[in-house]
Order: structure tokens, then C-alpha cells, then sequence
């Protein structure tokens, strides 16, 4: 766990080496907090939840603990309430440092309570979670306070995406949640499992790309109202949205796509999977007679088989390369369908990295959910029919979060998420 920790670590210190010295402040979500607060939130949280409430060490700085201890919900602003003054940088990192230093010198010693692992696991998966919610903002900044890294990923050559086509998926069973068999940490929302019968339907092969969107936007999608429902309609006539949030960017006239470090011209991303709200995905699906899968019916053609269930789409082996676009392996996504070795037992692509793919499931409780102990409201705060459910990971999704019980989630007009979406039907 110790080694975990630290190659946690230095990914995070890398991450933020992406910042100028005057990026800081910055808040390119304005749904978030700026940079400088997630400098101090992941060791506060590794303190407050490992080091003093579980291995029982004193505070290191309790203003820093209580400020940084938890950030925030992009669902509105209107609880948000911006700091005056924010510590000085070399403050935080000076506490950062203190607070690893405190949590290796505790972990190395005998164990000071059986929950320390468990805890631990905690942590680490919280700090794996924020380097991707980080990569977020760093895309939404402007592009001349950051940098590229050494070594940084350069973009994928163009190249079209599989073809498209309709998967026939047979009825059956999927097990939703961890599975009872299964080891390790696992968040409270992925508890309990159980069964859940599935009826045949169809589904896409792979996700929906730029272009295919493109066309939907076209045809005026946008300015359609029995495209969408009540609220998002609302949303969408508000904010006098016309296209993706990712289009926004244009470059001497030309119309581009903005990623982590780059805006890229439309035909390089054109065979890439389109990154929108889950408000545009369902507008979508209706426009092409079709809707998002549920979480169940997404489970089944990822992990379901003829007579039993695959812990990954392409089998029993876990991730690899060869598998998808996850793991940060690239900085971008690649063109959909692209990792032919991770279909799944119905050939259906895509499954695993490269967006995470948006359902029609509100994020709620399974039969038994009994939220954790030590951190009661990660996902009970947000039982509330206003978030929906996403699975599969992206390019930035470490690789211990591709497990098939993780679910993440989000409320349906946020645009900023590195998603993927695909469309059911009805089975012929």
C-alpha cells in the first residue's frame, strides 16, 4: 500500500506540474473550486481520515484541515462562497509534505487499527479519482497557463473509428455490484450485490462519435425541443447552447475541439468518442429513435455471457494496452472501437476507457446499501434523482478504478466530464 501510495503521489505532483506559477487562482469550472484548494484537499482528506481518525495521530494544522477537508458538488453555485485570500502555495506544499511524511512514518509501524487498510485503500482511490476530476479543469484552462510534461502522450494519428452497428444482446441475468467473491476495497454504493434480469435488446457497437453528433447538430438538433425533456430543455435554452461544450474553441476561423493541451482541428477528432452532457446524449438517442442504456443493460453487454458473467468484457485477465484507452496511456481519446481485444463475449467495443459512457439509471442505493462508517455522505449525498449513473472509465481513469462494480456519476448538465455514450433499442 505504501508503494501504491506513492506512485499516487508523484502522479499528483506531476499533474499539478501541468500549472504555471499563475494558475493557481485559476477556476476554469466555475462549479469548483480553483486549483490551489485541491493542492491542500488530498492530503487534509489522507490526514483526517487515515491519520487522525484511524491510525489516532495528533492534527498536523487544523485551519488546514477544516479548510481543505471537503470540496464541492458541481450541481449549482449557489452554496459555493469564494475564500477571500487562499494560503500561500509554499504553505500548502510545506503541510502536503508533512503530511505524507506523518502517514508513511505511521503506516510503517505496527498497525495501529484493523481498519487501516481498509482505510488506506480509501485514500489511495480518493487521490486516483481526483487526478482525473483534475485533468478536467486543466482542460477547461486556458492553454497558455499549462504545459506539456516531459514524456507527455503525443495526440493519436487520425484514423476512422470501427464501423458502427447494432449488437444483439439475448435476455439474461447480470449481477450488479462488487461480486461476493471479490477482495479488496470497494465504495459503499457498490455494495450489495445482487441479480437483476435483463431483456433482450440491441445496442451499439461503440460509442458515438464527433461526427455522427455532428450530424444531429446539423439537423438543428439543438433548437428542437421534443428532442429533450422538460429541465434540460430549459438548461439548454438558458445557456443558448448550438454544439458540445468541447466545440466551443475556434482557431483562425477554423472549428476545432479542445483537449488537456491542445485545440485540434474537427477532422482529427472527428472518429473520436463525442464528450457531452448527459442532457445531449439523451436529446441524441431520441433523435435517432433510440435512448441510453440502463446501467443494467450496459453491464450485460459488457460483462454478461451466454451462462455466466466475465469480470472484464474481453474475459478473466485484467486490463492491459491492448485492452482500451485507460490508464493513462494516452492524453486524449482514440478513435472509437479502436481496441478490438477488449470486446466484450457479444463484440460489442469500447467498454472499457475512452469516455466514461453515460446511462439512463439515476445514481441511487442497492437493495441493502448501508453507507460507510468513516465517510458517510460520499454517496449518500448525492441519492437524490439528479445524478446519473456512468460507467467504463476514460484515457484518465487509473487502472484500479476499471473494476465492473465502480460507478461514478454526475448531474445531466455537466459538461466537463471525459464521457462516451452509446444507444439502445428495442431487440428485433
Amino acid at each position: 500500500m505504501l508503494e501504491r501510495l506513492h506512485d499516487a503521489w508523484r502522479r499528483s505532483d506531476r499533474l499539478f506540474g501541468l500549472l504555471a506559477d499563475e494558475a493557481w487562482l485559476e477556476q476554469p469550472i466555475p462549479l469548483r473550486h480553483p486549483f490551489v484548494f485541491y493542492l491542500g484537499h488530498l492530503p487534509a482528506f489522507a490526514w483526517n481520515h487515515l491519520g487522525k481518525r484511524v491510525l489516532g495521530e495528533p492534527t498536523i494544522d487544523p485551519g488546514f484541515e477544516d479548510l481543505f477537508e471537503r470540496g464541492i458538488d458541481p450541481v449549482g453555485v449557489d452554496a459555493y462562497q469564494p475564500h477571500a485570500s487562499w494560503p500561500a502555495i509554499e504553505a500548502i506544499v510545506a503541510y502536503r509534505d508533512r503530511a505524507r511524511a506523518a502517514l508513511v512514518a505511521a503506516l510503517s509501524g505496527p498497525r495501529a487499527a484493523p481498519e487501516a487498510e481498509s482505510v488506506s485503500a480509501m485514500v489511495l482511490e480518493h487521490e486516483l479519482m481526483h487526478h482525473e476530476t483534475l485533468l478536467y479543469m486543466v482542460q477547461e484552462l486556458r492553454h497558455e497557463l499549462k504545459g506539456r510534461p516531459a514524456g507527455w502522450p503525443e495526440l493519436p494519428a487520425p484514423a476512422p473509428a470501427a464501423a458502427q452497428s447494432l449488437v444483439e444482446v439475448p435476455a439474461g441475468t447480470i449481477e450488479l455490484g462488487a461480486p461476493r467473491t471479490e477482495t479488496g476495497f470497494r465504495w459503499d454504493n457498490e455494495q450489495r450485490a445482487h441479480r437483476v434480469e435483463v431483456a433482450a435488446f440491441a445496442i451499439d457497437r461503440r460509442p458515438v462519435t464527433h461526427d455522427e453528433f455532428d450530424a444531429f447538430v446539423a439537423a438543428g438538433g439543438y433548437r428542437e425541443r421534443r428532442f429533450w425533456n422538460e429541465g434540460d430543455w430549459a438548461w439548454c435554452e438558458r445557456h443558448d447552447l448550438r454544439h458540445p461544450h468541447s466545440w466551443s474553441a475556434v482557431r483562425r476561423g477554423e472549428r476545432v475541439v479542445r483537449t488537456l493541451l491542445e485545440d485540434v482541428p474537427f477532422e482529427l477528432a472527428a472518429s473520436w468518442p463525442v464528450s457531452v452532457s448527459h442532457a445531449e446524449a439523451a436529446a441524441y438517442a431520441r433523435w435517432c429513435g433510440a435512448r441510453l442504456p440502463t446501467e443494467a443493460q450496459w453491464r450485460r453487454a459488457a460483462h454478461g455471457a451466454q451462462d455466466s458473467q466475465r469480470p472484464w468484457p474481453w474475459g478473466m485477465t485484467g486490463f492491459d494496452a491492448t485492452r482500451g484507452n485507460a490508464d493513462f496511456r494516452r492524453g486524449t481519446p482514440t478513435p472509437a472501437g479502436s481496441s478490438p481485444h477488449g470486446a466484450s463475449a457479444w463484440g460489442v467495443l469500447d467498454l472499457v476507457g475512452n469516455g466514461w459512457e453515460w446511462t439512463a439509471t439515476p445514481f441511487a442505493p442497492f437493495p441493502g446499501f448501508a453507507p460507510d462508517p468513516g465517510y458517510p455522505g460520499y454517496s449518500a449525498d448525492f441519492f437524490d434523482g439528479q445524478h446519473y449513473v456512468m460507467l467504463g472509465g476514460s484515457w484518465a481513469t487509473d487502472a484500479t478504478l476499471l473494476r465492473a462494480s465502480f460507478r461514478n456519476w454526475f448531474q445531466p448538465h455537466y459538461p466537463y466530464v471525459f464521457s462516451a455514450f452509446r444507444c439502445v433499442r428495442d431487440a428485433r
